[in-house]
């Protein structure tokens, strides 16, 4: 088995071998991987973080051993606390990471990706969080355009959204909103459900193809053309410049 790892700032995992497929995903700055199969231009990858499968360019990623991948998965989690920062290798070049950037071997400012090493100054988050903080985590996002397979606060999707504000809380979710819906504890009602539970919603055909943040107060922080705030009721979510629900409620689940 083949190991990498990303050593650039945003990089997109694509639904087939081809920069003209599908962006389902990104890979942010030090997030590691298994390699399931590699070609001559592409390979194949599941990340290490949440199983998520795709196709990366060769190119955009630096190969790990097996004992620097097994390692990695056993230390302690660091992830960059700033909306944007960089990083500085002993060349003295500069990296732009993005907030929830992985920090590989993270200790004292420095960082290690097989023998480089890079020297980060700004604020780190490393510890799970009480689960008043997940709103509050999720505001640093507001008014994110609204980007299929984003993970940034420069482009974002609903589950992506969800998945890295619960990240950097400390929590682990799945990628796409249909796998973290088979996640948490379900709720009956919404009276039932505090800041930082996820609602979900569904389609016609009974799929499951958005998620957001609760937050007190019958609102609901959620990424939908960009991050925002909306009314939430029985019915769904209920936009006020629109005047009209936008999304019909499925289930709202309790994750911690």
């Amino acid at each position: 088995m083949l190991y990498g790892i990303c050593n650039l700032s945003i990089v997109p995992l694509r639904a087939e071998e081809s920069n003209q497929s599908e962006m389902t995903s990104q890979l942010l700055f030090g997030e590691a991987f298994e390699v399931i199969e590699k070609q001559k231009e592409w390979s194949k990858i599941r990340l290490t973080f949440d199983n998520y499968e795709g196709f990366i360019d060769n190119k955009q990623y630096t190969e790990i051993t097996e004992d620097f991948y097994l390692k990695l998965k056993t230390e302690k989690q660091y992830f960059s606390g700033e909306m944007i920062d960089f990083i500085t290798n002993n060349k003295n070049e500069l990296t732009t990471i993005p907030l929830g950037a992985n920090l590989p071997f993270y200790n004292a400012g420095k960082l290690q990706i097989n023998s480089e090493l890079y020297i980060y100054e700004g604020a780190v988050l490393s510890e799970e969080k009480s689960k008043n903080k997940i709103a509050q985590t999720a505001f640093n996002y507001l008014n994110t355009p609204f980007l299929w397979g984003g993970k940034t606060p420069f482009g974002i999707d609903c589950s992506g959204f969800t998945q890295m504000v619960y990240k950097l809380c400390g929590y682990k979710l799945l990628r796409d909103a249909n796998q973290q819906a088979t996640q948490g504890e379900v709720l009956s009602f919404i009276e039932e459900s505090e800041a930082g539970d996820l609602a979900f919603f569904d389609n016609e055909e009974g799929e499951i193809i958005h998620v957001g943040i609760i937050l007190s107060d019958y609102h609901i922080i959620h990424a939908h053309g960009k991050v925002r705030i909306d009314t939430l009721d029985h019915s769904g979510i209920f936009n006020a410049e629109l005047q009209k629900h936008t999304h019909k409620l499925r289930i709202i689940k309790k994750m911690i």
